[in-house]
Order: structure tokens, then sequence, then C-alpha cells
């Protein structure tokens, strides 16, 4: 099915091409190809009011997703669909904020934008960080997509952080 980016802020020069070529790579590892899937890249200021509207949090960060399944178990694809149901659902990237924290780091843009990606599908995919478990078995998975992920593409992406944050 389709992969649907839509870039609604101009603070960071986006390229929506390399982040289309990285998440179409996410979805083949994934098997998840035959699903709907948006990427929507935003500025602070509106990653800020979704975060406040949706999460009651008051600071900008650097992914929100919002799966079309929200009782999925974690890594398991819905079934018995309907081509009306083939939808995963929605990735806020907040790109201005990951441009901020690449200042400084080893890490590049673009690099963190994959990863970024890869734990926003995530959750799309029923993974939580709420407690330390959940957290070691999603940190887990995105070790395992992106280790696929650095083998098909020649990079060396890894999770961002190891430790346990909810």
């Amino acid at each position: 099915m389709s992969l649907l980016i839509r870039n609604l802020q101009s603070a960071v020069p986006l390229r929506r091409a390399c982040l289309r070529r990285d998440t179409e790579v996410l979805r083949r590892i994934l098997g998840i190809q035959r699903f709907d899937l948006g990427l929507i890249c935003v500025d602070n200021r509106r990653i800020l009011r979704i975060n406040r509207t949706y999460k009651n949090a008051d600071k900008p960060t650097d992914v929100l997703s919002f799966p079309f399944y929200e009782d999925l178990q974690a890594g398991k694809l819905p079934s018995n669909l309907t081509n009306d149901d083939l939808n995963l659902g929605d990735i806020f990237l907040g790109v201005e904020l990951i441009m901020q924290q690449c200042i400084g780091s080893p890490e590049d843009f673009q690099s963190t934008l994959t990863i970024v990606t890869t734990h926003g599908i995530c959750h799309l995919l029923g993974y939580k960080h709420d407690t330390e478990e959940e957290w070691i078995k999603m940190f887990q998975e995105e070790h395992r997509i992106l280790k696929e992920f650095n083998r098909l593409t020649g990079s060396q992406l890894e999770p961002l952080s190891k430790s346990y944050i909810s």
C-alpha cells in the first residue's frame, strides 16, 4: 500500500527522498509494505501542540505515533483484514528537535531520522516503553530491525538509548 510523507515545517531542510527510501527498507524488513503508513514532519511548535493535546506533556518531542490498531500485541500484525483496514497509523516526526539533538553529536540528521522513524513504527506495531520490561523488549526489536537495515544498506545505525525511560 502507500507511504505518505508530508513536510509541514520549514525549520529544517528535509530530503524526503532519503526518508522515503529508508522507510521503505524498514517496511520491507518488517513485512508491512501492504499497510498504509503516514509520516508527518513538523517543527517544535507543532509537535509541542500535539504533545500537549494527546500526551499532556508540555515539551516538544522527537516522535509521536498514532496507531490505527490501539490494542495490537507487540510485534503482531493485524490479521483477517479487508483493504479498508490496511492502515498502520501515522507518525509525527519532530524534525526540528531531531536536528537540534544532532548538533554536537556524532549522529547525523538523516541517520537519526531513520532511527526515530524505526522507534515510531515500533509504537505502531504495539511496542511500548511504560515499564522497564516493555522498554527492553522494544529496544531489542529496534536493535533487530536496525541490524537488518544495516546489513541491507551498509549503514551502522543503533537505537538511540539503551537505558529505560518512561
